[in-house]
Order: structure tokens, then sequence, then C-alpha cells
């Protein structure tokens, strides 16, 4: 470059071949009406375009924007050898002149090489006026513009703030990014250069702050939702149905087949109780208090655990054993329920009550045995004694109450042992309606031994009666020292020993005080008749009687009575 003209060979920007000819002279002027900033052409580049002008520059140094506007038209003899043609003949422009300098329609011709690329430089914000642009330095003229010939439109200058772009400049040249404030503003300062690996590790950073802060909030979120989707509580699978047959659960599964719900209605009473399938003919063992309202006409429908019905009829009963057994006809696959040896029970073996308590059929409580040979007395309704049940029973903790009467108390195995009967109650007062209240179960339920309710079971259904076993005495019921006295007189004035019988062939005579029983001490009246009820007709018994004072023993063998 000299004097601020580039000697070199110039880059063209889409130029047009001319002719070679002689200097067409000096170019017309523009036309009067032409806009006053509109670019001229320069007379010695005879190019039919101008791109830009200058950018602007500091005083004295020729910019890389002025240089290269210099440079970016060229004739047709620079570009190709100098084969130019005239403006007024030869090979036309393929096109006419476009006046917002875009490139002609189609491909350049084979003698044009790629244009160049344009780079941007920072552009004020719109309606931003831009200052004019100072004149060139170092004593150098602005270049000169060449006025566009007349038939040429008039083209409307381009932006200032553009000017071509050479990726393969020098360093040093003019930046057209923000970021090259810095070295325009300070000619010479070097550059800083942010460290790849610095920019890497920042990075890196921000991605890990980002990262940990979305698990975090992602995983309370799952903690406190358990998950994206809709809550869904944590279950067990399904399991096999079958229970280890020392179960409860077992126990229950092979008993309650065999365990029904009565139904009783009389002509002044209805009730609802418990019984269990004896054998497949279709006989139930239950109380006999169950089946008392329904008297000799009156209706026994029973239920099964399946839910089917049937009517049943009584076949017999004993108030004084409190036993009743009835009968049901038509009645398929019943499922008898197998007899245990309450001989055999222990206290503290677990025991399973099933039964209906308060009409809630096949309820199931378990428990233990609390005790033995508990003497009690149940019934005594009528007044006259003859509803007075004696029971020598089993004490249990499993809850009976009122419409277990009846039901099974079955052992470890499912064999029945008792027959549920009665319970201590702890409340006898007015109910909530100011009626009698009825009490709940508090843990003392008691039931017939099985040896003894197999026995009664076996009469009833053989004779329609039950026998009882005795000794031939009439005991004093008013007797309050401990054990049991026999009477003075018996009833209706008769001897109080009855004559021919077991105690009388025994030895034992009117005032004797029984206190024991084959050695187990007795300390009234009932339980004399229970420890006696205990045994079946024809078995001996060793009594300890008091007399004057002195003990003495004597065995009998007990006799039989006709039940009631």
């Amino acid at each position: 470059m000299e004097n601020g003209k580039q000697t070199g060979p110039k880059p063209t920007w889409w130029s047009r071949p001319h002719p070679t000819s002689p200097d067409p002279g000096p170019a017309p002027a523009a036309p009067a009406d032409a806009a006053p900033d509109a670019p001229a052409v320069r007379d010695d580049e005879p190019s039919e375009y101008t791109l830009a002008a200058p950018a602007p520059a500091s005083p004295g140094t020729p910019s890389p924007a002025e240089t290269e506007t210099e440079t970016e038209t060229q004739t047709g003899t620079e570009a190709d050898g100098g084969a130019t043609a005239p403006h007024g003949g030869g090979a036309q422009p393929l096109h006419e002149p476009d006046e917002y300098r875009t490139p002609p329609y189609g491909g350049p011709g084979p003698w044009a090489p790629a244009p160049p690329v344009q780079r941007p430089v920072g552009t004020p914000a719109h309606g931003t006026p831009v200052p004019p642009q100072p004149p060139a330095g170092n004593g150098s003229a602005a270049p000169t513009p060449v006025p566009a010939p007349a038939s040429a439109p008039v083209l409307p200058p381009a932006p200032a703030q553009w000017t071509q772009y050479d990726p393969w400049s020098a360093p040093g040249a003019a930046a057209a990014f923000p970021g090259a404030a810095t070295a325009l503003s300070h000619p010479g300062a070097p550059v800083k250069k942010r460290s790849r690996r610095g920019l890497a590790l920042t990075g890196a950073l921000l991605l890990a702050l980002v990262t940990g802060v979305l698990g975090g909030g992602i995983g309370a979120y799952l903690e406190r939702n358990g998950g994206i989707t809709s809550l869904e509580l944590p279950q067990a699978g399904p399991e096999a149905a079958g229970r280890a047959p020392d179960s409860v659960a077992g126990i229950a599964a092979r008993a309650l087949p065999s365990v029904v719900t009565l139904h009783v209605s009389g002509t002044t009473a209805q009730g609802t109780g418990t019984g269990f399938v004896l054998d497949q003919q279709g006989h139930i063992l239950t109380n006999n208090h169950v089946v008392d309202p329904a008297g000799s006409s009156g209706d026994i429908t029973v239920t099964f655990s399946g839910g089917e019905t049937a009517r049943a009829t009584l076949v017999g009963k004993d108030s004084g054993y409190d036993l009743a057994v009835v009968k049901v006809t038509g009645v398929s696959n019943l499922k008898p329920l197998p007899l245990g040896n309450s001989d055999n029970v222990q206290v503290g073996d677990p025991v399973v009550a099933i039964g209906a308590p308060f009409d809630l059929q096949n309820t199931v409580t378990a428990g233990i045995i609390s005790a033995k040979e508990r003497p009690i007395t149940a019934g005594g309704e009528k007044g006259d004694g003859s509803d007075v049940s004696y029971v020598d029973a089993l004490q249990t903790d499993a809850p009976i109450n009122p419409g277990n009467s009846g039901g099974p108390l079955v052992d470890s195995k499912a064999r029945v042992i008792g027959i549920n009967s009665a319970i201590r109650a702890a409340d006898t007062g007015a109910g909530p309606d100011g009626g009698g209240g009825q009490a709940g179960s508090i843990g003392l339920g008691f039931a017939i031994p099985i040896n003894q309710g197999k026995r009664v079971a076996e009469e009833l259904i053989n004779t329609g009666k039950a026998t009882h076993p005795v000794i031939g005495v009439s005991l004093d019921m008013k007797y309050t020292g401990d054990g049991a006295r026999v009477g003075e007189k018996g009833r209706d004035d008769t001897p109080s020993v009855t004559a021919g019988g077991p105690a009388a062939k025994a030895g034992i005579r009117s005032g004797d005080v029984i206190t024991k029983v084959d050695g187990q001490r007795v300390h009234s009246g009932e339980e004399l008749i229970v420890k006696i009820r205990a045994h079946r007709p024809g078995d001996r018994l060793e009594l300890t009687i008091l007399r004057g004072g002195k003990e003495q023993t004597r065995t009998l063998t007990l006799g039989s009575s006709s039940g009631t």
C-alpha cells in the first residue's frame, strides 16, 4: 500500500467484466434530483457498484475498513487480465443494477471468484444518530467518490457500521464484537483471554450446584409424597389361606363347619343360642335353657355356618345337667365335631370358644383353662328348684357372652372338651333403658365337661331322658358350717336317709356331716351334689364323714334316679 492506496491485487466483489476501451473521460455529474448523501462512484474504477462508506478510524492511521473500501471494486482489466468492455457495448451486465446491492440472481460467471464475507461491527440501537465519519489521517485524502452514471439508479448509502470481514486478517485488526471494545479503546494493550480449563471448571461447578439443588428438591418431594405419580401405600401380597392346625385360625377353620346357631320362639318367650353337630343323623347338642322357651309346641330353627337353615325338633332335655338334644332332618353333608376327654384337661391349656354372642354367629374367642372342677349352680328362675343345674365345671377366660350358651369349647386339636353354659357377671344392676341389664364377659366362663355331656347326650338320644347318680339322702341346704350335713327329715316329713339306698347300706345316719368325696373337700350341700353328679350311676365313692367330732370313712355305690 502506497500513500493510502493499495498496489497489489484486489479482491473482486461481484464485478462484471468490461471490454478493453480507452478512458471514457470524466464521468457525468449526478442528476440534480439525486439524493445528496448517495455515494458517488470513483472515476478511476468503472464498476457499477459501490459497497459502503469507509468506517471511522483514528487520525493519521488508515483503517482496515478504509483500505478494504479502496480495494472493494475492480475493473475488468485488473480482475481478469484486461478483458474489459465499454459501458455502451460488448458484454452487458446480466441483470439491472440492484439498488439494495444484492448479488445478481443465479451463480456468477466463471470469471468471478467467490465473494468475500462481510464482518459485522457493533450496530447502534435503533434510532441512535450516527456521527459523521472523520477524514482519513496521515495526510491521505479520502477516496474520491466516483459519480454514478446518469442511467444508473441512485443507490441508498450502505450502513456506515458495516465493513468487510476478512477471516485471514492480521492480528490487531478492528474487532466487530463487543468483547473487543477494550482492545480498541487502548491500542497496543494485550487482550486478556480466559483459560479454557478455568471455564470448564466453572461450568462443572455450576452444573454440580444446579444438579445438587434439583436432586435435593426432587428427593424431598419424592420422600414427602411417595413418588411422582399418585400415592400408593405399601401392602403385603396374597398369601396362602392355610394356617397351622394348632393355631386359633386353624382350630376355627376345622370347627366352624360343625357349629350351628339356634333361634327359639314359644308362646311367651324366645331366645338365641349355639349348638354343635354330634353325628351325621342330625343330632345337635345344646343347653337346656336355650331350647326351654320353645316349650312343647314352639319353633326351633337351626342355622349352619354356611348360612343354610333347617327346622329342628326336640329329642330330650335335662334341667339338672342343663343339656338338651335337638335333631334336623333332610340335611346332607353334616360334619360332626370330634369329642375330646375332659379328664385330660390341665389348667393353662389353650382353648377356643365358638358361638353366636348377641346373635353374632360364627364368633371365635380364645383363652385358656383357668380352673377345673369348679362347682357351680345355674338356673333357679322357677323358684321351686326344678330348673337348678349342678355342674362340676371347667373354668375359662375365653370371652363367653349371652348367645354362646350350648356352643363348643375346643382344645388345640379342635376337639370338644366342654359345653359353654354359664358366665359370672359383674353387673346385675339396671340397664340403660331402666330395665334389667345383662352384663357381658368378665373373663369367668364355665363349661360342662364333655365327659358328662357325652353320657347325658347318649341317654337323651337313646331314651329321651337322663339318669342322675344319687346316694339316697336329703341334705340340710340351710346348714352354714363347713361340709354338707344330712337333714333331720326329708321332703314331706319322710326320713332323710332313704331306706335300702346307697347311704343307708354304707351306714350313714341323719345329722352326719360329709366333708370329703374321694379325698376332695366339700364345703356345702351344692358342692356335694356337684361332686356326685360328676359321676355315673354305679360308680363307687369314698365318703369322709364327721360324727360326734370324729371323722369316719364310708364306701358306697351310687344309685340312679330319673331326671327331668
